[in-house]
């Protein structure tokens, strides 16, 4: 699926995921959206600017528990991070970031290993906001200083075997003899 072709059915994609949760998870994502309703907006925006990117970076393991999901991740909170610090404290931002995507890997879990990994490249993500923070003012930030910064994580990114490995500040996956990285992506690295 093209990128114009991945826009289009981003209305039919959201509403179809949304089908797929309880009443229970949907009161839980209205209680953690509705109280910040231009954060949320900003979140979605991120969402799928996080998964346009990598599905062109990483066409083959984006969506999946390889280097790309590990990158997509880091991604979408260093972007929650950035489009709500526009428009509010970062410290705020921070705090709302972790809300939200803490609250995602509730409402769509997954096997705990894939739940420690989603969570530690999310924690990266927003540990790079932060850290690039000190250097450049919250307004001039764009999304192209992450593409690059994360670029260079990915090349250093540790294969995530268990539960309690401790992988510091660096992003995390999953290896899965299904999943082959394409040619551009291992270009990437």
């Amino acid at each position: 699926m093209g990128e114009i072709s991945f826009m289009r059915n981003i209305p039919t994609i959201f509403i179809r995921t949304i089908s797929t949760l309880s009443f229970k998870k949907i009161l839980k994502l209205l209680r953690t959206s509705v109280p910040h309703p231009v954060f949320s907006l900003l979140s979605l925006y991120a969402t799928i600017q996080s998964f346009t990117l990598a599905r062109k970076y990483f066409p083959e393991t984006n969506a999946a528990n390889g280097i790309g999901n590990a990158y997509r991740h880091a991604l979408w909170t260093c972007l929650i991070m950035m489009y709500c610090s526009k428009v509010s404290s970062p410290e705020k931002a921070l705090r709302f970031c972790r809300k939200i995507t803490d609250m995602h890997e509730e409402i769509f879990p997954n096997a705990p290993l894939e739940k420690t990994m989603d969570l530690h490249n999310n924690r990266v993500g927003m540990n790079l906001f932060m850290e690039m923070l000190a250097g450049i003012h919250r307004q001039f930030f764009e999304t192209g200083f992450f593409v690059d910064k994360l670029f260079e994580k990915t090349r250093h990114a540790v294969i995530l075997k268990d539960l309690h490995q401790d992988a510091g500040n660096e992003l995390v996956y999953l290896l899965d003899e299904n999943e082959e990285m394409s040619n551009a992506e291992r270009q990437l690295l």
